[in-house]
């Protein structure tokens, strides 16, 4: 025996590795399940560690095997961003698309814009700030603050409405989404309307489309569901430039209570069209197809 391992009063060799448990002399006291065991390396040094012993005759029993958890992995290589599906409307192709192959090539060049650019998730009804190139202006730049009203067009056409009340004058711009001369596009606050369209802000009062140039980014998580603003707002006095009270429009953003007179609204639903509704060959099941482009643009940006 060594006399590192005498000076623990002895010990037991285990298998090919030269383990020497320290038993220590105790003096009118039962040894304990736990003691320190010597191990000897190639190298003839000691490794001291602690080793649990059962007690031949104490009647105790080793402690039962708990399996360790289930370790839980998380891809960090995702951003969070990219955990909810969202695919912009403009990359779905129109109904009435004759040449898909037209629409792929597009696609292909509205990609790389957009990592260049990085056009951020946004509706109608989220405030928005553009920065756009401009060679008569002070600092050649740009920026409009406002909230988005409209948005239209497919694939390269793509094109977006902002409004906002600026000297007591309403002021619209409509901007061309990928538009090289757009530098930077902020949402400040992104939420949704009761309405996919909100066009009818024209009529309302200037309190419900006026927004500070000097708004600040409101946060909001990445990961959830996006918040639905519920607002109705109130009408200026009649005429309008449309005729929103009229079922065809289907607009739930408007207090027509406060507006229009049972008799009118009565004589407004004289236009409704109810069957359409159930007409099977008026809708256009985009699921599948969205599916697809949306696995198509993940895949193309994630290079």
């Amino acid at each position: 025996e060594s006399p590192a391992a005498a000076a623990f009063g002895g010990g037991v060799k285990f298998g090919v590795a030269h383990v020497r448990v320290a038993l220590p002399r105790l003096y009118g006291r039962v040894p304990s399940s736990s003691h320190r065991a010597a191990v000897r390396t190639g190298s003839g040094r000691f490794l001291f560690t602690s080793v649990c012993l059962r007690i031949v005759g104490s009647g105790e029993q080793p402690p039962k095997f708990t399996p360790p958890s289930k370790p839980v992995i998380i891809d960090k290589t995702q951003t969070v961003a990219s955990l909810r599906k969202f695919l912009s409307p403009e990359f779905i192709p129109p109904r009435q698309r004759t040449d898909p192959f037209k629409f792929f090539i597009e696609r292909k060049d509205m990609i790389r814009r957009r990592k260049v650019l990085g056009v951020p998730e946004f509706y109608v009804g989220s405030i928005l700030a553009v920065t756009m190139a401009d060679p008569n202006a002070s600092g050649k730049t740009n920026r409009f603050v406002g909230i988005c009203i409209q948005r239209g067009g497919k694939g390269l056409g793509a094109t977006f409405v902002l409004r906002n009340i600026i000297d007591n004058q309403g002021v619209e711009i409509c901007y061309e989404l990928y538009n090289p001369r757009i530098q930077k596009i902020d949402v400040l606050k992104l939420e949704k309307r009761l309405d996919d369209n909100l066009m009818y802000l024209r009529d309302a009062l200037p309190e419900y489309s006026t927004v500070d140039p000097e708004t600040k980014p409101v946060p909001f998580c990445s990961t959830g569901e996006v918040p639905v603003n519920k607002i109705k707002v109130k009408m200026r006095p009649k005429p309008w430039s449309k005729r929103w009270e009229r079922p065809k429009f289907n607009i739930q953003g408007i207090r027509f209570d406060l507006a229009l007179s049972p008799e009118q609204m009565e004589r407004a639903q004289k236009w409704a069209q109810p069957w359409q509704e159930y007409d099977m060959l008026k809708e256009y099941d985009s699921s599948k197809l969205e599916e697809q482009i949306l696995s198509e643009v993940q895949q193309v940006m994630s290079k």
